[in-house]
């Protein structure tokens, strides 16, 4: 398990190398930013939307959201900066909902005066494929992300409207998808349902584990040559401007955007502002941990580290994920097994299943502690 040597992301992410200088591909594409000419892809952008412009005041795009910070961004760029009339399209999950997370949906809509259009997947379907999902590859909320790429893109075909907005390109920002600058459409998320987060999974794993082909009905992607054929146009926002998960925070907040700050702190967490939707959802982004030797702090370290907003060394970095990434907050841990009925010693049996042995040396589920990888660290220089 090797690090970057500048943000701290780890190899063990899917698609994470490391260059000559041990820098991973997050940090290289944020040094490659200074030859973008975001002004040309700006016009760009207005082109593709007065392409799909509404002349009639109907929907001229779709926007994915959940809510969060980049919702909100990605809705008053559209909205406001050009003049766009979004449908709005936000696929729940199971688990309990904070106040601030149902509070920034509505603002959402409110803020920007859009309508909304909200997926709820059977429960009881939503229940047998998490249970599935996580005994089988660890990660328990794919069916919820499957259906967040796959329901707007087909309610983009039946509805006729083929521009799709998408935000942020995670596997071109900060690994694995490299995309060649000469490449005649780098910003296109026609085949984004083949990342890391919700590729397809072979359809009989649902059908020996008692889910019938019709509840799989809001998993079902088309393919590349059925979105053609619609003229659908699913883009990331992310390539038209110099994406910032803060910056677009900072935005959102000027319209009414909410924190967890006075409902809830979380372990494991060290801000307030991403991924505050929901809690047992998180146990999601806490399987990263066994999997891959690291967790949301890690992740937020490498923004700050890759951020002019923030000051902070290697060395401090290093001890905020030392201190925090391991952790699995309680509220989140007792949400997910209330769902799913698991007991507490049946979730780490299946936490262990996942442990990654190459970087994990001592038991998830006999340690009495959440074990830290093995080795880590060892070739950042966090003195210097």
């Amino acid at each position: 398990m090797k690090r970057c040597t500048n943000c701290l992301m780890p190899t063990t992410k899917p698609g994470v190398e490391l260059d000559d200088q041990g820098h991973c591909q997050g940090c290289a594409h944020l040094e490659m930013r200074a030859e973008n000419d975001y002004n040309k892809r700006l016009e760009k952008l207005k082109e593709i939307c007065d392409r799909h412009r509404s002349s009639d005041g109907s929907y001229d795009c779709i926007i994915p959201v959940s809510g969060g910070k980049d919702s909100h961004y990605q809705t008053h760029f559209l909205k406001e900066k050009l003049d766009m009339n979004p449908l709005l399209v936000a696929v729940g999950d199971p688990f309990t909902k904070t106040e601030t997370g149902e509070q920034n949906l509505y603002n959402n809509t409110e803020a920007f005066d859009c309508d909304l259009i909200t997926i709820e997947v059977s429960p009881t379907t939503v229940k047998k494929m998490v249970r599935t999902a996580f005994e089988e590859f660890g990660s328990p909320t794919w069916p919820v992300d499957r259906a967040i790429y796959c329901a707007p893109i087909q309610l983009g075909v039946k509805m006729d409207i083929p521009l799709i907005v998408y935000g942020e390109n995670t596997s071109w920002e900060y690994g694995g998808v490299q995309y060649d600058h000469d490449e005649d459409e780098p910003y296109s998320a026609i085949d984004q349902v083949e990342n890391d987060v919700a590729k397809d999974v072979d359809f009989d794993m649902w059908l020996d584990n008692g889910v019938s082909e019709s509840d799989l009905n809001l998993m079902q992607h088309p393919d590349e040559n059925e979105l053609r054929a619609a003229e659908l146009e699913p883009i990331y926002l992310s390539y038209f401007r110099p994406w910032d998960g803060y910056q677009n925070y900072r935005i959102a907040k000027n319209y009414g955007f909410r924190t967890l700050q006075h409902e809830w702190d979380r372990e494991g967490f060290i801000e307030d502002y991403d991924q505050i939707d929901s809690k047992g959802y998180l146990i999601n982004v806490w399987m990263k941990y066994p999997k891959m030797g690291y967790m949301r702090t890690t992740d937020v370290v490498g923004y700050y580290r890759r951020s002019e907003e923030f000051d902070i060394s290697l060395q401090e970095g290093a001890e905020l994920i030392r201190e925090h990434d391991h952790k699995l907050d309680e509220e989140i841990l007792d949400d997910f097994l209330e769902f799913t009925g698991y007991s507490d010693r049946e979730f780490w049996e299946i936490v262990e299943s996942h442990r990654n042995e190459d970087i994990f040396d001592e038991s998830f589920l006999e340690s009495g502690t959440i074990p830290r990888p093995t080795n880590d660290f060892e070739n950042v220089d966090l003195v210097s």
